[in-house]
C-alpha cells in the first residue's frame, strides 16, 4: 500500500507512527494548497516577498531555487516552500491574468471561456458549423458601443470574394447587399434565391447606378410615314431598355407594337415629334388603349416642326402604351426624332 494518497498525494498516518500529528499538519496544508486552488501567478523564480500561504505555478525553465520544477505548484508555508504535484485536468484560477486555467500535465493553460479566450465554433441557442461559425437563434441581438461609437466590420480576402450580408427565407436567400465580387457597394434582391437582380451599384468613386431602374427609351424604325387618321403606331426599336420594358401586340390597324412596362410605380414620360409637314394633326400616348397622357398637336406647315410634351403618371405592370393619330402629317419617326422616354420615380 502506498504511503500517499491516490489524487493529491496526501501522506497517511501509517500504524505505530510517532509524531502523527506532524503527517497530519502536512496533509492539511496541502488540502488548504489544492482544494479551491488559487495561483497569484506563473513564474519561473521564486518573488520575492511572497504572502503566506500563496500558491504559484512554476513555469518552464524554471531558474534560482526553483530550478527543475518547472510544473509543480509552490506553496509558502513557515517561510520556505512547500512543492506540489499537480495532474492532468486540475483547474486553478490565475490572480495575474483574471483567467480560469487547467494543467495540461505538463503546463497551465488558460481554460476555453476565459478572458481573451478563441473558440472554433460557437452556438447560442443554436448549432453552430465549420462553414457558420458563429450561430445565434434568438428574436433580436444588440451590438452596444463601449464609449462613443461602435462598428460592425465585414472584412474579405480580395476584392473578387464576397463581404456581405444576406437576408433569407426558410434559409433562401431574398436581399443581399454589400460588396458582392467587386469594388463596388451593392444592393440585389432575388424572388426565390436562384435568380438575382442589382437593385443598386455604387462604384468606388461615389457614382450610384440603378441597373433595374426601369428605363427606356423607344421608337419606330427611322422612316417618314403618314399615318391615316385614326390609325395607331407603336415602337420597333428599344434604343434604351433598362429594367424589362418588351414589345407586346401590333397595333391595328397601323405599324408597330405596344410598348408594355415592366413595374408599376410612378413614371416621367416625354414624348418628342418631328413633322416634316402637317395640314393639322394629333398624336396622342395612350394607356392600355383608352387613356390619353398627353398629345402633341400641329398646325398647318410646310416646314419641319418639332413638338414634345412630359407628363407624369402612374403606369400599372402589364399596361401598354401606343400612339393613336388625327388629322394629316407626315412624321418622321426613328431616334432623336419622333419618340418616346421614359423612367421609374
Amino acid at each position: 500500500m502506498s504511503d500517499l494518497t491516490p489524487n493529491l498525494l496526501l501522506p497517511y498516518i501509517v500504524p505505530d507512527q510517532a509524531q502523527k500529528h506532524v503527517t497530519h499538519n502536512e496533509s492539511l496544508q496541502h488540502l488548504d494548497a489544492l482544494c479551491q486552488l488559487v495561483l497569484i501567478d506563473q513564474l519561473t523564480a521564486p518573488p520575492a516577498s511572497p504572502a503566506e500561504g500563496a500558491c504559484y505555478a512554476i513555469a518552464a525553465n524554471a531558474t534560482a531555487a526553483w530550478t527543475g520544477l518547472s510544473g509543480k505548484v509552490a506553496q509558502f508555508i513557515d517561510g520556505d516552500w512547500v512543492y506540489l504535484q499537480p495532474r492532468a485536468g486540475w483547474l486553478a484560477w490565475m490572480v495575474a491574468q483574471s483567467a480560469l486555467h487547467w494543467f495540461d500535465g505538463t503546463a497551465w493553460q488558460q481554460a476555453p471561456g476565459a478572458a481573451n479566450s478563441s473558440f472554433q465554433t460557437v452556438g447560442i441557442n443554436a448549432t453552430a458549423d465549420t462553414t457558420n461559425r458563429l450561430a445565434l437563434a434568438s428574436p433580436a441581438s444588440l451590438f452596444n458601443h463601449v464609449g462613443a461609437g461602435h462598428q460592425l466590420k465585414v472584412n474579405r480576402a480580395a476584392d473578387a470574394a464576397t463581404g456581405s450580408v444576406l437576408f433569407q427565407t426558410g434559409f433562401s436567400g431574398r436581399a443581399e447587399f454589400g460588396m458582392l465580387g467587386d469594388s463596388n457597394f451593392s444592393l440585389k434582391v432575388s424572388p426565390n434565391g436562384t435568380t438575382w437582380k442589382t437593385a443598386l451599384a455604387i462604384d468606388s468613386a461615389g457614382v450610384p447606378r440603378f441597373s433595374g431602374k426601369p428605363v427606356c427609351r423607344t421608337s419606330l424604325n427611322a422612316a417618314a410615314l403618314s399615318p391615316a387618321a385614326a390609325s395607331f403606331t407603336g415602337f420597333q426599336l428599344l434604343a434604351i431598355n433598362q429594367g424589362g420594358f418588351a414589345l407586346g401586340a401590333a397595333v391595328s390597324p397601323g405599324t408597330g407594337s405596344r410598348l408594355v412596362v415592366p413595374a408599376s410605380g410612378f413614371y416621367q414620360i416625354s414624348v418628342n415629334g418631328v413633322a416634316l409637314s402637317s395640314a393639322g394633326h394629333t398624336m396622342t400616348l395612350l394607356q392600355n388603349g383608352t387613356t390619353a397622357l398627353g398629345t402633341l398637336r400641329g398646325t398647318a406647315s410646310t416646314i419641319n416642326a418639332s413638338l414634345g410634351f412630359t407628363t407624369f403618371a402612374t403606369l400599372a405592370a402589364g399596361d401598354t402604351l401606343h400612339f393613336q393619330h388625327a388629322g394629316t402629317a407626315q412624321i418622321d419617326f426613328g431616334p432623336g426624332k419622333t419618340e418616346l422616354m421614359l423612367a421609374l420615380l
